[in-house]
């Protein structure tokens, strides 16, 4: 009777474990999304031009827009002072100043409100105690990851309010954008691992190595696209599949420390990886279709080349619209497909393990 009893408790324990478990996991699910919504709106304030607008940081105070003609004149007037008015934008009337500062404000508010949901999310669930004792480690990782990233946006924001800085820097507006993505990961990461439809793995060493080329590969991919965005470097060469009509950049075309700081050679440089990245990526989806009866892996790792492919397409149509209207839309789409390719890979990875050593 007692054993009886036991086995019953010990039942409900699981289950209402694996109830918190579920309800942590749509929590954090909906913090990817926020991340990725942050990351979009990041890439429409660089691609506007809105990044240096708002010229202080005022974690609360910020938070209001400028309430009046005085406080519109009043933060005009600083954004008079950086030299991306001086020399790029000294046209400027203040009802454009109005648009470029709602992008930058609206990036800003976008950040705290995620901080707030993540925040008093997590005070519900302590509250409730639906956190186990192995999630407090990840979840004090979580909001490390989470500060760092505000304090790289600041440094990335300050990177380009001094003299004869039209913007902010490619380097950091790179690690502002790949420390997002490593926070957007981490979140999934968390949340999966709480989800008992993932718990079933697929056993294999040889497509652990293929992910780890592909991760290495895509991590590359990731910071030279950071790179392409922070030296507008799509302008450089609006054609395919030539560049300019030919396939390599000559050495006079070429400037300062090349692989990082020259827009052509990381023009392409992004191109020749995104090539080597699809390759593998259709090496990859060809090696895993025996693995069809792992319906999530099966899922996941068609959704990952549809991306791949999907990417490419955007990329080719954002670098041919690079000098009309159409680019800032095009290139937020292949920032957002980005992103997709992430969580499809991310899934990928953690859906896969090795077998164990005998």
């Amino acid at each position: 009777m007692n054993n009886s009893l036991s086995e019953i408790e010990m039942r409900s324990a699981f289950s209402t474990q694996q109830k918190n478990n579920r309800q942590v996991a749509r929590w954090l699910i909906a913090g990817v999304i926020m991340i990725m919504i942050q990351v979009l709106i990041g890439g429409i304030t660089r691609l506007t031009e809105s990044g240096l607008s708002i010229t202080e940081w005022k974690p609360i105070t910020g938070a209001l827009p400028p309430l009046n003609q005085a406080d519109w004149i009043n933060e005009f007037e600083k954004y008079k002072t950086t030299d991306q008015f001086k020399y790029v934008h000294q046209d400027f009337s203040l009802s454009e100043f109005k648009y470029i500062l709602f992008w930058e404000w609206f990036h800003r508010l976008w950040a705290r409100t995620m901080g707030m949901v993540f925040l008093v999310g997590f005070i519900y669930f302590l509250l409730k105690k639906k956190f186990s004792k192995p999630m407090v480690m990840p979840m004090a990782i979580l909001f490390f990851l989470g500060g760092l990233q505000g304090a790289i946006g600041w440094i990335m924001v300050k990177s380009g309010l001094v003299p004869e800085k039209y913007f902010v820097g490619h380097v950091e507006l790179t690690t502002h954008f790949i420390a997002a993505l490593i926070l957007l990961a981490y979140t999934l990461w968390f949340a999966l691992s709480l989800l008992p439809s993932m718990k079933e793995k697929v056993m294999s060493a040889s497509i652990k190595k293929l992910q780890l080329l592909l991760g290495i590969v895509l991590f590359f991919q990731l910071m030279y696209g950071g790179f392409m965005a922070g030296l507008k470097a799509a302008i450089t060469a609006p054609t395919w599949p030539d560049i300019n009509g030919k396939f390599f950049p000559e050495k006079n075309e070429v400037e300062g420390i090349a692989i990082v700081n020259d827009p052509l050679l990381v023009h392409f440089i992004h191109r020749g990886l995104a090539y080597v990245f699809l390759v593998l990526a259709i090496l990859y989806f060809i090696k895993t279709v025996r693995y069809k009866q792992n319906g999530s892996f099966a899922l996941y790792r068609f959704l990952f080349l549809f991306f791949v492919l999907a990417q490419v397409v955007l990329g080719i149509g954002s670098l041919l619209n690079a000098t009309n209207h159409h680019f800032i839309w095009m290139a937020a789409a292949h920032q957002f497909i980005a992103m997709m390719i992430v969580i499809a890979f991310v899934t990928n990875v953690f859906l896969v393990r090795r077998p164990a050593m005998i």
